[in-house]
Parts: C-alpha cells; structure tokens; sequence
C-alpha cells in the first residue's frame, strides 16, 4: 500500500494542452485591454448603437426589394416576386441614362474635387504667416456649414436669368444672359464646382493633420540636400501623406454609384433630366412619390452592390501597387 502511494506521488502530472494556455490568456489580454480602454470605449458606445439602430437593423428591409410591397401590410405578407424588379430596372428607358449621369458626376467630382483639399493643404503647410494662415483655414470651413438648401438658394439667386449677379456681368460684356439652372449642359459643372467649393475646406483637415505629423527631421535632412520648397513637397510631404491620399481615394471609389439625392432634386428641372437624373432621384421619385416602394428597394440595392463591388476590386489593385489598402 505505502509502495503503491509512493508510486503515484512520483508519476508526472499530465501538462494542459497548448492551445488551452494560449486561449486563456489571450481572453485575459483581452479583458485587461478593455478594462484599460474602458473610458474611451465609453466613449464610442452612442456611435456603435447610433449605427446598430440606424444602419444595420433597417437592412432587413432589403427583402422589400423582391417582394409586391404596398405601405400600411407587413413585409412578411407582400407577394414574393423574387427577381422581378430588377429585371424591370435594367430593361427600363432610364437604366443607361441613370447609369451614365450618376457615373459622370461621381467621376468627374473625383477628377476635379479631389486633388483640391490636397492642393490646399499643401498651401498651408507653407504659408509662414500664423494669423493669417489660421484666418485663412478658418474660413475655408464655412462653406462646409452651410445647409444644402442654402447653398442651391444662393446658386438660384447668382444664376438666375434675370437680375442675378452671373448674368449682370455677362451682359456688360455684351452677351446674352443665359439660364444656367435650366441647361442640361451647364447641371454637372454647376453640381460639381458648388461641391468643391462647399466641402474643399472641410475634407482638407484630414491632409492638414497627416502633413502636421511627418517628422521634422525629413525637411531638415531635404534642406541639408539643397531641396528648395517644391522639392521638399515632392519628395517629403507628398510620399508621406500618400497612405492617406490612397486610403480616402477608396473610400470616395467605393460610392462611386452613390451620389445623393438631396441636392440633385433641388437643383434640376425635367428639362436637366437628361443630364441630372441620378440613381438615387430616381429611387426618390419612385419610391416616396410614387409608392413603388419594393421597385426603389431594388433599384437601391443594385447600387449598393455595384458599390461594394467596386470598392472590392479597386481594393485589391490598391494591395497589389501601393500596398496601402482598407483591409
């Protein structure tokens, strides 16, 4: 009996399995950063349950889009049409032109508003005067606060044909006033040069703050270089924002489908609808005005597809040439 005690004094405990060490303390490093972060995480927790309620539960909406949905019956009793709507769609007289017209506004913002954020925040960082170089910022933000329906007003008002201020100055030039709000040539430069001008301020912030974190030491060792300013841009400033610039440029390709609707249909007329009407006006006048609520559903879900497509695909070529990517 003593022997047989003895025995199973001196046999080896049987160690715990690796991979149960490793989850146990990942678990408690994980609690320990919560416990750490618990303030700032305090601090997000109204944005995480904003976007819960706001942006992923209405997703269950989406089945609206392949059913006969009318207002006022439960989604679960309207009749499953699977397909049908989006066949509708893309067969319909508008696709190609709503197509094209959300295409060309969206790229042609992207090719003439986005460099300007980044062309003036290289401005600032070179400006020396501290009063003025704050004036100047500060009111560049303005614009950004001013509502959307202020913004088309002042456009009516400096555009109109009679008496606004565009006209005046074109009739003392001896031409003729024109109707700018009503030419379908003139709705996209107009869309496009009133959004640069309301958010160019407001979207250069992010550049001023990546411009204001590169390390000193870059310019100093480029002035030791004999590198004047212009260099100093290209060769410093520029390379080191680059992450940003490719991280935001994504981001503005991946809605590349998806300009808004609010200050389309307060700008355009049915006489701009050949070059103004977008998807998602489109998706406003047929759903909210007409009711067709499981054909808007569709109709919005194909363009968050194309979406989520592009900015998938565009991703990817980012990862492979600058290996700068979102995920």
């Amino acid at each position: 009996m003593q022997a047989k005690t003895t025995m199973d004094q001196a046999a080896p405990r049987k160690p715990m399995p690796q991979t149960n060490l490793i989850h146990k303390s990942s678990k408690l490093r994980l609690w320990q950063k919560i416990a750490k972060d618990r303030y700032f995480l305090l601090m997000i927790l109204p944005g995480v349950v904003w976007f819960f309620i706001f942006s992923y539960l209405p997703m269950g909406g989406i089945y609206i889009a392949f059913t006969d949905y009318f207002p006022g019956q439960s989604i679960f009793e309207a009749e499953f049409v699977g397909l049908a709507w989006f066949k509708d769609f893309i067969s319909s007289y508008y696709f190609m032109r709503l197509m094209r017209n959300t295409f060309l506004i969206s790229i042609y913002s992207i090719l003439w508003g986005f460099p300007v954020p980044i062309l003036f925040a290289l401005v600032l960082n070179e400006m020396r005067n501290g009063p003025f170089k704050k004036t100047v910022q500060s009111v560049s933000y303005f614009p950004a606060f001013i509502s959307t329906v202020v913004v088309v007003g002042i456009l009516h008002n400096f555009l109109a044909p009679d008496g606004g201020i565009i006209n005046l100055l074109i009739s003392r030039l001896g031409m003729e006033p024109k109707y700018f709000m009503g030419d379908p040539k003139w709705f996209r430069t107009i869309y496009i040069a009133s959004g640069i001008w309301a958010g160019f301020g407001f979207d250069s912030i992010i550049y001023v703050s990546a411009i204001s974190g590169i390390n000193p030491e870059l310019y100093e060792a480029a002035t030791i270089d004999g590198s004047d300013r212009l260099q100093k841009i290209r060769y410093v400033t520029l390379p080191s924002i680059m992450p940003t610039i490719i991280i935001l440029l994504l981001l503005r390709l991946g809605s590349l489908f998806g300009v808004g609707y609010e200050k389309i249909i307060m700008m355009y007329t049915q006489s701009t609808y050949e070059t103004a009407d977008v998807i998602s006006s489109f998706v406003y006048r047929k759903g909210l005005l007409e009711t067709k609520f499981g054909f808007s559903t569709a109709v919005g879900l194909f363009n968050s597809v194309i979406n989520f497509a592009i900015l998938i695909i565009f991703n990817k070529i980012s990862k492979k040439v600058t290996e700068t990517s979102l995920w």
